[in-house]
């Protein structure tokens, strides 16, 4: 199988953050930097402060850690899913496992297609690049009333009603399991900025290092640099 992780399995949100992009956010430049400054700093108030403000609202969930067991497999990192196209294509017709926040089968705004962060999988699907694809929501979903892994049979009837003819080739499910190593032909490791806190990126860039991954596409964007 092919292994995608978008980040945002892991960074996330706590409960009642109304400004957390898990809500609802687009992929622009400022969403992906400025939109996090502006939280910083309204949790910061009068003290000054990096990112380490954002904390106690954007938690980085356990489990990450355990990626570190795919080094040695071909692994590829980018800034957004917007790239999964190309890993595809390196592998197509492969059975898909995407552990993520977010389905990507299909978007409600822009051209339905063009491979976007938020529709790559069911283009994947449509095209035949995914030969069955699996979203598999992080277990903090489960607390949490706003995201889509919280309620999987409100998700599939979204699905459904947006994507009939994709369903029997798309499954959900929520935990925390990874695949064995040697279960897994490749991975691909997701940034997504717009959506993953900056105090993460340091986690984010020690593990693209310990997993020796290649850039594909754009490259993931370091904000602990930018403060």
């Amino acid at each position: 199988m092919l292994l995608s992780i978008d980040w945002d399995a892991y960074s996330g949100c706590a409960e009642y953050v109304f400004d957390a992009p898990i809500w609802g956010t687009p992929d622009r430049e400022h969403d992906r930097v400025q939109a996090w400054r502006e939280r910083a700093r309204k949790r910061a108030g009068k003290r000054s402060g990096g990112w380490e403000a954002l904390e106690a609202d954007f938690p980085l969930y356990p489990g990450w850690q355990a990626l570190a067991q795919y080094a040695g497999l071909p692994v590829f990192v980018t800034l957004s899913h917007a790239a999964a196209e190309d890993w595809l294509r390196l592998y197509p017709g492969r059975e898909v496992l995407n552990i993520d926040s977010h389905h990507d089968l299909y978007s409600q705004s822009g051209d339905p297609a063009r491979w976007r962060p938020g529709n790559w999988a069911g283009l994947g699907l449509a095209s035949s690049l995914i030969g069955s694809y699996t979203v598999r929501y992080p277990e903090w979903h489960t607390g949490l009333l706003v995201t889509e892994g919280h309620d999987l049979a409100r998700t599939q009837a979204e699905l459904e009603a947006a994507i009939p003819n994709l369903l029997p080739d798309i499954r959900l499910e929520r935990g925390p399991q990874l695949p064995p190593a040697g279960e897994v032909e490749a991975l691909l490791l997701v940034q997504s900025p717009s959506w993953t806190s900056p105090a993460h990126d340091g986690a984010l860039f020690g593990l693209a290092r310990a997993l020796g991954a290649t850039v594909l596409g754009k490259t993931p964007v370091d904000r602990t640099l930018m403060g």
